[in-house]
């Protein structure tokens, strides 16, 4: 670990002492200066938190075409002819993106060319840092426009006899057959022929760059309340409603009331946090985390129990997320601000509950042509989402009942 990371975790570290010992001495500031002593240290240790894993992304990155293996040599011809044709258009032969690709999404004339897989593998590390559901769900890769999950919803019976009894005929099990909403994610970035043909401007990053963010803030959002026409089908899309998990209809969402509309409960705000994670069986809690907007999540983290301790551990070690109740902590702002009726907070095992498919293969089309001056980079991928099991996932709605 370098000497900067330690230092800016020392930092963070700090930070979050400042934050606490603000939150406690609130009976001598006013509540606006209160407030506003505790964003101030909440978004330090935020800020810091996140300038040590982007540190350690880029320190442990990989490089790119080592030409150790006949397969890193492939690849490092690709990355090359690719360069050439981000820089300058250069047209590249076929075959050469056919060998170094396993499977080739599109090969027609009009497809443009599929990123290579360095620099693909670069733009899906930045999606997993900047969209936090991806980082939580089931991800899988396809080859095909299509793609069906069977899932059992249990429902054989079963029964006790003695040794010679006869036998009834049990109930066969029940299987669901779940189908991922997919759109075309695409995003059309801008650069001029002078940045492109500076020896010192790195083309590939900085196109991974500019995808990643316009794909990560995308998608993020579709996999939250994604309508699932031509884009992901979201969790929150679907029935959400009290009804217990023995009768509950399949693909439905629990939620559980804040009792008060907009607000959590004025007595103990942390009640309806308990009465949350208690409704999650017991086979899903291990691995499930809590995901909520940043707003909602520095109210909570101010929260304590009888017994004056935190209820939110945040942690300063990169890679080890902050904890709410002992569960993991994951903040995301395309969740819905505490409001009326909103479902302000999710929790439960992602994994399990929700499924993320990616079309294999990143492509992109140079367009000097539509822009002048600059040179357009059209850039696509498929990409789909939906529940594949609502049991797994609770949430809480800011509503009286």
């Amino acid at each position: 670990m370098s000497k900067e990371i330690i230092e800016l975790i020392e930092k963070g570290n700090q930070a979050f002492a400042d934050f606490k010992k603000i939150n406690d001495e609130q009976s001598t500031k006013t509540a606006a200066e209160t407030k506003e002593a505790l964003e101030k240290a909440f978004g330090e240790m935020h800020s810091l938190k996140e300038t040590v894993e982007t540190l350690e992304a880029k320190m442990t990155r990989p490089g790119f075409g080592s030409g150790k293996t006949e397969e890193d040599k492939t690849q490092a011809e690709h990355k090359s002819a690719f360069n050439q044709y981000i820089r300058k258009g250069v047209e590249f032969d076929r075959a050469l993106e056919e060998k170094a690709l396993a499977t080739s999404t599109n090969t027609g004339a009009d497809g443009g060319y599929a990123v290579p897989k360095a620099i693909d593998a670069l733009i899906e590390e930045f999606i997993v840092n900047v969209s936090p559901i991806r980082q939580l769900a089931d991800v899988q890769q396809i080859s095909t426009p299509n793609f069906n999950r069977l899932v059992n919803i249990r429902g054989t019976a079963s029964g006790w006899v003695g040794e010679t009894d006869s036998r009834a005929t049990t109930a066969t099990p029940q299987i669901q057959n779940v189908t991922p909403t997919i759109g075309e994610l695409y995003a059309n970035a801008q650069a001029s022929q002078q940045m492109l043909d500076d020896v010192f401007f790195n083309a590939e990053q900085w196109l991974a760059d500019n995808i990643a963010t316009e794909f990560a803030r995308a998608e993020g959002a579709a996999f939250v309340s994604g309508n699932g026409t031509n884009k992901p089908t979201g969790f929150l899309s679907g029935t959400i409603n009290t009804t217990e998990d023995s009768s509950r209809s399949f693909g439905a969402i629990q939620y559980v009331p804040t009792g008060v509309a907009g607000d959590f409960a004025a007595s103990n705000k942390a009640d309806v946090l308990f009465t949350l994670v208690g409704k999650l069986k017991a086979g899903y809690r291990q691995g499930a985390s809590f995901v909520l907007p940043k707003a909602t999540l520095f109210e909570i983290a101010a929260l304590k129990d009888t017994n004056g301790r935190y209820l939110f551990d945040f942690s300063t070690v990169p890679g080890v997320p902050n904890k709410l109740l002992g569960y993991d902590v994951t903040e995301a702002e395309d969740m819905p601000a505490k409001a009326a009726n909103a479902y302000g907070i999710a929790f439960g095992n992602f994994k399990r509950g929700y499924l993320i498919v990616d079309r294999i293969g990143t492509r992109v089309v140079r367009d000097p042509f539509s822009n002048k001056p600059y040179i357009g980079f059209y850039v696509t991928r498929r990409t789909g989402g939906c529940i594949v099991n609502s049991e797994a996932i609770k949430v809480i709605k800011f509503s009286a009942s």
